[in-house]
């Protein structure tokens, strides 16, 4: 699939969630370099380099697939031999699919071990990273009971009580304001990331933030289950996340409201790292102020300073 389909698809959200974002860009440009017609390198990258800002300006706020494409894209302006940049662009395609996956199934090893037999826990949204914790908690027999948010309004949370349901385990599916209502009978919250700034806060699906100050509230355990490459390597030189919003169909009806009334329709929130107990990534569990560590080391100067 050629990066404007891939972006379009991304952009109506038919394509959704950090990581799959992520590796339907990588294998997009894939796709651009196996497609080119052209008879040398510098055609090609600058092809490759179109479909990379047409896939980065679909999801701005998605760290997750600027890094993926990026990761794809690093030191290709340098190669001069057609051939050669088309079997790199694709074989670096294919290993960032590999390596995001493979994170997916070390992460839920990590996390099931937070995770104490008897436990009910709390979900938000539709987090990969997160219900591969739950499942794998599950299938070392652990008896839990898990709780997950609606997440209006696109309601990504049908889709997580599907998953868990499809893997056996025992879920029930809550209204978003029904978190606090809840929060003092749950054991633990388990969430996933959109990115992670350097600074160690996490920004994810609306309503992330106001589970975490419930989670606080009650001194329930609140971990993010997050890939490497969520953490964002533009944010440790001043770049502010910026925080998507959507359009007022998700919301209201044509006629529904009169036209005087404003819609505000947030796609993320900011969770401050004083509300986060700990940061499950393929590394390992790491405290939230400890991602600046986690950039440096998996990006480097040269990536970090890329545009």
């Amino acid at each position: 699939m050629r990066a404007k389909e891939t972006a379009d698809r991304i952009r109506s959200m038919e394509i959704r969630g950090a990581a799959e974002i992520a590796r339907q860009a990588a294998l997009a440009l894939k796709d651009e370099a196996l497609a080119y017609q052209g008879k040398d390198a510098a055609g090609l990258f600058h092809a490759l380099d179109e479909a990379r800002q047409t896939l980065v300006a679909s999801r701005p706020t998605a760290i997750s697939l600027w890094n993926g494409v990026q990761f794809v894209m690093k030191g290709n302006d340098r190669e001069t031999d057609l051939d050669l940049l088309r079997t790199i662009t694709v074989r670096r395609a294919d290993e960032f699919v590999k390596r995001s996956k493979e994170a997916l199934d070390i992460i839920a090893r990590i996390g099931a071990n937070r995770i104490p037999d008897g436990a009910k826990v709390l979900t938000h949204c539709n987090s990969k990273a997160a219900i591969g914790c739950l499942i794998a908690a599950h299938r070392q027999g652990k008896n839990i009971q898990v709780f997950a948010t609606e997440s209006r309004p696109w309601r990504q949370g049908i889709l997580t009580v599907n998953d868990l349901a499809k893997a056996g385990v025992p879920t029930t599916l809550i209204i978003d304001s029904a978190v606090r209502h809840i929060m003092k009978d749950l054991d633990a919250v388990f969430v996933g990331a959109d990115t992670i700034a350097s600074n160690g806060a996490v920004i994810n699906k609306i309503g992330t933030s106001q589970v975490a100050l419930a989670a606080d509230e009650s001194r329930v355990p609140f971990y993010v289950c997050a890939e490497t490459f969520k953490f964002s390597p533009k944010t440790m030189f001043g770049e502010l996340v910026k925080i998507e919003e959507r359009g007022s169909s998700e919301i209201v009806k044509p006629g529904e409201i009169p036209d005087s009334v404003k819609i505000f329709n947030p796609v993320f929130d900011a969770t401050p790292p004083e509300y986060i107990d700990s940061i499950i990534t393929e590394l390992g569990v790491v405290p939230p102020y400890a991602a600046y560590e986690i950039i440096v080391k998996e990006f480097g100067q040269e990536y970090i300073f890329t545009e």
